[in-house]
């Protein structure tokens, strides 16, 4: 049995927060953003509004898009470093919300590659027959645990939700191999003090070599080459990673989804906001292949080889 994507949905806060406004808070330029990190705006949540909000409306989404009920979702996985509390968990907030009475339910820590570790989790429950429908979310109001004074990261982060349903699909489709993997050595380069506190030039030193090594070994694993990729779709957090990704599979531009210019970093949720991004704009075909790569503070890293349809 295979494990894969059977529906997605995303939620992005109405409010934008431009490069402009960013002036008026902090010493920084349009062009000195755009130039460093590809960010021209970035949504951001009202006060009212709180991580499990933003899942809530992700996951309706991709239930319908799925087309099953809250009834059918057997596991609960929220990949947030912000969750409403401690505890108890954005996942049971969304339980309750969604009427997804039959499903377990917890949140994932791995910063922004939890999308990509609560994806690899699915598949395995999925695969061994343990559960048939698991709900991903990855979520963040990265607003909340932003200094908007502190220049170097005040420019990067917005909110956010992307979830997907994880289910059986068809011989030869979905999630073909992953990859793994942390790094606690380069846990003091990026973490939350009362704020986020992060060492730009080691995180993308780090970022640049783990995304390219990692694209290139989940195509290995799947007996893939770069020729067959059809669409990769890094974590969103700075153009000039992203494109050292792309250039490591030798893509085209086209084939790299960017959503980092409309969103900024929304750290777990880029990724499947991303996705949801290339799907509405119809440049997802039935049996493409997908590569996804998400790399955050742990340090963390995770990416998967797909090939896309039911």
């Amino acid at each position: 049995m295979n494990a894969g994507i059977i529906g997605m949905g995303r939620c992005l806060p109405e409010k934008i927060l431009t490069n402009e406004d960013l002036e008026k808070m902090v010493e920084t330029s349009d062009e000195w953003i755009k130039t460093r990190t590809g960010i021209e705006e970035r949504r951001i949540a009202d006060d009212d509004t709180d991580t499990s909000d933003l899942a809530y409306e992700a996951a309706k989404n991709a239930l319908a898009n799925a087309n099953i009920s809250p009834e059918d979702i057997d596991l609960i996985l929220v990949a947030t470093v912000t969750p409403d509390h401690p505890f108890p968990s954005v996942a049971c907030f969304l339980q309750e919300r969604l009427g997804a009475i039959n499903a377990a339910a917890m949140d994932i820590s791995a910063a922004c590659a939890g999308f990509m570790y609560g994806m690899i989790t699915a598949k395995q429950f999925i695969e061994t027959g343990a559960y048939k429908h698991i709900l991903v979310v990855g979520v963040e109001k990265l607003s909340k645990i932003t200094d908007w004074e502190d220049r170097n990261t005040a420019v990067l982060f917005g909110d956010g939700a992307g979830a997907a349903v994880i289910g059986p699909v068809s011989e030869g489709r979905g999630i073909l191999s992953f990859e793994l993997g942390a790094d606690g050595t380069g846990a003091k380069h990026l973490y939350q003090d009362e704020y986020i506190i992060m060492n730009g030039r080691e995180v993308f030193k780090f970022a640049v070599r783990q995304m390219g090594e990692s694209c290139i070994h989940v195509l290995e694993k799947a007996g893939l080459s770069k020729e067959d990729v059809d669409l990769l779709i890094p974590h969103q957090a700075n153009i000039r990673i992203m494109e050292a990704a792309r250039q490591r599979l030798e893509l085209p531009v086209e084939k790299m989804s960017k959503t980092v210019h409309k969103y900024g970093n929304t750290s777990s949720a880029s990724i499947p906001i991303a996705l949801v991004e290339e799907l509405e704009a119809g440049k997802v075909k039935d049996d493409d292949i997908i590569v996804m790569v998400g790399f955050g503070g742990g340090l963390t890293w995770g990416a998967i080889a797909l090939r896309w349809g039911r």
